[in-house]
């Protein structure tokens, strides 16, 4: 069992952790969740005994192994399968004295002790753990100087699940993930055979992969039994039940107080105001749950609306320079699609959101689109073209020059930078705040189409909730790459498969893909062909899904309409009632008789036009 003792943490004037303990059983899987900066990556470092505290100590089993991914990534000569392999320590070292031992005795209880390590299967098991990641076994024999950052830091994450250690430390493995590499994360950690704890803001990793929620709040921890359903729900009745506690001591706080304020001066009744002095003192304040608010992401959309379909591709292909990377795409976008793309990454999921978005032309084919089409594009790596120095106002004031002060402030609270936060360089913001600020500034112009590549990342939950919220409140189309399964669920209605040098429909939902996914993999294992993807359960329920939004479209636009005539009608019979209310018509009585019937006709035309949006919103909620 890990036990956590009374541990305090300060970081300079900061209290992240407040004489705060928690016991996690053996074989636990625990998910650790708390607001970003509240101390869970500091909690870690002390496990490992990289900090120090201020007060108590980390209680963990003689002879237990601590795993964690490496801080830096591998970059050496070394292939894959072998820095792997070397995680393994003990494998490696008795493998190494295997060669060169000499006393028969010696020699007989390194292989009796690696027959009892799997020794021999070692291999196999680094290379089901690095495919489940993401690398073929073609990739497995390649140096790991090949590689990028972030495919090095797989191989990281692949090194410390193979070596299983006694506790294992995981701080945000999702954020090196495709979806791909996220849904066999899921599976690995389910299954773990040892003590884990893992940091992740992925909603769906903490439902089906860990029984325990650790929570980190105002530098305490709380250990709650269940997923993060579970604990959510947990907490808010405990919410519930502090308030009332709250409430109640509040009360009786109130009646002693005034008791003693009525009756200190009294020699009569001194004594018993003495002794409600000493309960007062002795009351335990109760302190209810303090939960902050997080500021709501806003995406404005179009002043108009395009009319279906708003893009449409017959035979396309995308690439670089001679290098064709998709082809033969015949796809239709409609104005309120929610659509998101699966697919491994190298796989062209990037070329196919910058073909769509503008950034690249189609190589071949055609791809027919409407010329007032304003689209929004945010990936990642665009972060990095903030100007570090800079600050949300001064970014802000870029896109609106002519603008007051005031005005340009105000869009800055808007989007989630108020008051001081305003005048924050970008370099002392945090990565959600960089991601929040180029959310903001990508969809400052009201786009009719929104492609949000991986936005989740730097994210805690409830700002991913957020988004989520922000998300279907857009009236516009969105184009949806993400490995957080969750934002996929909640937000997407549509599934695009990037594989094969071509995307396509996928007929199915989350739960089938994830069973293509894992059935892909056991399938290539074996030396199988992998299943179709195609051949997927709903094709009809997606069918009908497409039909009902080209249906949708023409709907939506007499929606609209509806709602500028009566907003029209509704000016001018305010006009009308003000000119007859001040009196403009008091010497011109046939004048004033000729308004009045106007006003008439017009509440009549205002009667019609609600009635006909009543209509109109029920049919659009019926399709």
């Amino acid at each position: 069992m890990l036990t956590i003792n009374d541990i305090t943490y300060r970081l300079g004037e900061r209290l992240l952790l407040d004489h705060t303990g928690a016991a996690i059983p053996d074989g636990a899987r625990v998910g650790f969740v708390g607001r970003n900066g509240t101390g869970k990556t500091t909690l870690f470092k002390i496990i490992t005994g990289d900090l120090g505290t201020e007060s108590g100590n980390i209680s963990l089993p003689k002879g237990r192994r601590i795993g964690g991914v490496a801080q830096e990534a591998p970059g050496g000569p070394e292939t894959l399968i072998e820095v792997v392999l070397a995680a393994d320590t003990e494998r490696t070292a008795l493998m190494k004295e295997a060669e060169t031992a000499t006393d028969p005795h010696r020699i007989a209880e390194i292989g009796t002790r690696l027959a009892d390590i799997g020794a021999h299967s070692a291999p196999a098991r680094a290379a089901m753990v690095l495919h489940g990641l993401g690398f073929n076994e073609e990739a497995q024999q390649r140096p790991c100087s090949d590689f990028s950052g972030g495919w090095r830091m797989r191989v990281a994450l692949a090194a410390v699940l193979f070596s299983e250690p006694d506790l294992l430390l995981l701080d945000e493995p999702t954020n090196y993930l495709d979806l791909e590499g996220t849904l066999w994360l899921y599976d690995y950690l389910e299954r773990y055979p040892h003590t884990v704890i893992v940091i992740s803001h992925d909603r769906e990793l903490l439902d089906t992969s860990v029984d325990h929620i650790m929570h980190l709040d105002q530098g305490k921890l709380t250990l709650y039994r269940g997923g993060y359903s579970s604990f959510e729900k947990q907490r808010a009745e405990k919410q519930m039940q502090l308030a009332r506690a709250k409430e109640k001591q509040d009360a009786e706080r109130k009646h002693l107080q005034s008791f003693v304020d009525r009756f200190k001066a009294q020699a009569t009744k001194a004594r018993q105001a003495q002794s409600r002095v000493k309960r007062l003192e002795k009351m335990q304040t109760i302190a209810a749950i303090v939960d902050r608010d997080v500021q709501p992401f806003m995406f404005p959309g179009p002043e108009k609306p395009l009319s279906p379909p708003m893009i449409v591709l017959e035979d396309a292909a995308a690439g670089y320079g001679e290098r064709k990377v998709l082809s033969k795409l015949n796809l239709s976008l409609a104005p309120d699609d929610r659509i998101a793309l699966l697919g491994s990454n190298g796989n062209g999921k990037s070329t196919f959101c910058k073909l769509i978005g503008g950034r690249l032309d189609a190589m071949s084919g055609e791809m027919k689109k409407s010329s007032k089409l304003e689209t929004a594009y945010f990936a990642q790596h665009q972060l990095d073209e903030l100007r570090i120095e800079d600050t949300p106002v001064g970014h802000l004031r870029d896109l609106m020059p002519d603008a007051p002060e005031a005005k340009v402030r105000s869009k800055a609270a808007q989007i989630g930078f108020p008051a001081n936060k305003a005048d924050t360089p970008v370099k002392l913001l945090s990565g959600g705040e960089k991601a929040r600020l180029m959310l903001g500034l990508a969809t400052f112009h009201g786009p009719h189409l929104l492609i949000l590549d991986e936005p989740t990342n730097h994210l805690d939950i409830d700002s991913r909730t957020a988004l989520v919220n922000a998300i279907n409140d857009y009236p516009g189309a969105v184009i949806l790459v993400s490995h957080d399964r969750f934002l996929i669920e909640a937000c997407a209605d549509r599934l695009w498969l990037v594989g094969g040098g071509t995307v396509k429909n996928f007929d199915g939902d989350m739960d089938d893909y994830r069973t293509y996914v894992l059935g892909a993999a056991k399938a290539e294992k074996r030396g199988k062909p992998a299943p179709d993807a195609a051949a997927k359960p709903k094709a009809d329920e997606r069918k009908e899904a497409a039909t009902k939004r080209a249906a949708q479209g023409p709907l939506r636009q007499k929606l609209n309409l509806a709602e500028a005539r009566i907003a029209k009608l509704t000016g001018l019979i305010e006009k009308v009632d003000a000119a007859l209310a001040n009196g403009a018509f008091a010497r011109d009585p046939d004048k004033a008789i000729q308004i009045s019937r106007q006003r008439a006709e017009l509440s009549e035309a205002l009667a019609a036009a609600e009635e006909e949006w009543l209509l109109l919103g029920e049919e659009l909620e019926s399709a």
